[in-house]
């Protein structure tokens, strides 16, 4: 929720921006609208959490924290 004081919205960021929980979040519809056009737009909105999600399993995988991306072999063996 975006909190207000004053007029003035108080969340600057995403890290002051408490995000809604699945269990909060409303129900989500999604539609494809048929189209004769070429396929395009509908896989954007996954982009943005493959890297942490990646970066969540390789975490799992070996105990290492990936702190920035790409991912490269000497940040998985680094103590």
């Amino acid at each position: 929720m975006i909190q207000v004081e004053n007029g003035r919205v108080l969340q600057t960021n995403f890290d002051d921006y408490p995000l809604l929980r699945l269990d909060e979040t409303p129900e989500i519809e999604v539609y494809i609208v048929p189209s004769h056009e070429r396929p395009s737009g509908i896989g954007e909105m996954a982009n943005p959490v493959i890297a942490p999600a990646v970066a969540n399993a390789v975490f799992a995988a070996t105990g290492k924290p990936v702190r920035r991306l790409p991912i490269l072999p000497d940040d998985l063996t680094r103590a």
